[in-house]
C-alpha cells in the first residue's frame, strides 16, 4: 500500500472590503432595527464591496497574504481551488482567474460550488491530492460576494451576509496536520437557501430570481441538529473529546446557531472564535476568514488544535481538525512590527 502523505495548513490570508454596512444604516434603507438584527443574528455590521468589483478581487488579495504567510512562491502552486456560490462569471471558473492574478501560471484551477460548505470542502478536497503525492502545495479560497444576490426588501436575508474572502495554502509535511476530517449532504433540503437563477430556472425578467431566498426557521432547525452531530464525529475519529479542542471555527451564519450548539456538545465560549458580528455571514468566506483573523491576532499557538464546521445550502456540512504548524509571522503583523521597529 501506498504510503500517504501528511497535510498542514501552511499560511492563511484573508480580504474584507473596506465599506462598513451597519445596523442603523440598514434602518434607514430596510424595515428593521439594530436591536432586532442583533437579538436574532448577533450581527452588528458587514462588509460591501465596491459595485464594480467581483469575487476574484476580493480572493486575490487574500490568496497573494495567504501564499506571504507559507512562505510559498506562486510559481509552486500546483493547483488553485476556489469554493464560492457567487462566481465572476458563469463561466471561465473563478479560480482561473485567481490563479492568473496571482502568477501561479503552473496551477490546475477549478471551482467548487458547496456554498457555506466550500472552504471546508476544498480543503479535504486538497488533502487528496496532496496526500497521494501528485501535488505538493494547493491554496484553496473560500468567499462569497453576496451583497450583489440580495433583495434589500426581505429584512430576512438582507440583514444577514456580507462580502469577504479567505484562503488558506495546503502543503505536503512530515508532521501531521490535518487529523480527521467529514463531509455530507442531504438534498432532500435544497429549497431551504437558494439562489434560483441556473439552468432550472434560466435568467429572465423576473424579480428575485438571482437573489437568495432561505426558510429561515428550517435552517435553524437543522443546523443546531446536524452540526453538534458532526462536531462529535470528527473529535471522535481525532481521538479526542470536544473539550480537548483548543479552538473552533464554526461557519459564522448566526450567534444564536454558535450557542446553541456550544451548549449541545459542551464548548466553552472561550473554545469559539467568532467574527460574526463585524463580518456577517460572508458564505464560504466565514471559516478561513476566522481562521486567518485569528492567525493575525496571534490567537493561534503551534501545536494547537481547531475544529472548522462549515454547513448551510445543499443542505451540505464538512468539518475538519487541523493541528496549527504555522511557525512564520502573519504577513500584516510582521509588516507593523518592522514599521515600529523604524
Amino acid at each position: 500500500m501506498t504510503k500517504l502523505h501528511e497535510v498542514v495548513i501552511s499560511g492563511v490570508g484573508y480580504h474584507a472590503p473596506d465599506k462598513i454596512l451597519t445596523n442603523a444604516e440598514l434602518e434607514k434603507i430596510i424595515e428593521t432595527s439594530d436591536e432586532w438584527i442583533r437579538e436574532r443574528t448577533g450581527i452588528r455590521e458587514r462588509r460591501v464591496a465596491p459595485p464594480e468589483h467581483a469575487m476574484s478581487d476580493m480572493s486575490i488579495p487574500a490568496a497573494r497574504q495567504a501564499l506571504e504567510h507559507a512562505q510559498v512562491d506562486p510559481m509552486e502552486l500546483d493547483l488553485v481551488v476556489c469554493a464560492t456560490s457567487t462566481p465572476d462569471m458563469l463561466m471561465p471558473n473563478t479560480a482561473a482567474i485567481i490563479a492568473h492574478g496571482i502568477g501561479a501560471a503552473r496551477a490546475a484551477a477549478f471551482d467548487i460550488e458547496a456554498a457555506c460548505s466550500g472552504f471546508v470542502y476544498g480543503v479535504v478536497v486538497a488533502q487528496q491530492f496532496i496526500a497521494t503525492g501528485m501535488y505538493e502545495h494547493v491554496l484553496v479560497v473560500g468567499g462569497d460576494l453576496l451583497s450583489k444576490f440580495l433583495n434589500w426588501e426581505d429584512r430576512g436575508t438582507a440583514v444577514l451576509f456580507g462580502d469577504g474572502a479567505g484562503a488558506a495554502v495546503l502543503s505536503r509535511s512530515e508532521t501531521p496536520g490535518l487529523l480527521a476530517t467529514t463531509l455530507g449532504a442531504d438534498g432532500s433540503g435544497a429549497d431551504y437557501i437558494t439562489i434560483p437563477v441556473g439552468s432550472r430556472t434560466p435568467p429572465s425578467g423576473e424579480k428575485g430570481l438571482h437573489c437568495v431566498h432561505m426558510k429561515g426557521r428550517e435552517v435553524y432547525k437543522w443546523a443546531v441538529d446536524i452540526v453538534p452531530r458532526t462536531i462529535l464525529e470528527i473529535t471522535e475519529r481525532a481521538g479526542l473529546r470536544p473539550q480537548d479542542v483548543e479552538h473552533y471555527i464554526l461557519h459564522q451564519a448566526n450567534l444564536r446557531i454558535i450557542d446553541s450548539v456550544a451548549k449541545r456538545v459542551g464548548v466553552r465560549e472561550d473554545q469559539l472564535i467568532v467574527n460574526v458580528d463585524r463580518m456577517a455571514n460572508t458564505s464560504a468566506g466565514t471559516v478561513p476568514i476566522a481562521l486567518a483573523e485569528a492567525a493575525e491576532m496571534g490567537k493561534l499557538k503551534t501545536g494547537d488544535r481547531i475544529c472548522m464546521v462549515g454547513f448551510g445550502s445543499g443542505l451540505t456540512w464538512a468539518s475538519a481538525i487541523v493541528r496549527w504548524t504555522c511557525v512564520n509571522p502573519f504577513p500584516a503583523r510582521q509588516a507593523a512590527a518592522m514599521a515600529e521597529a523604524n
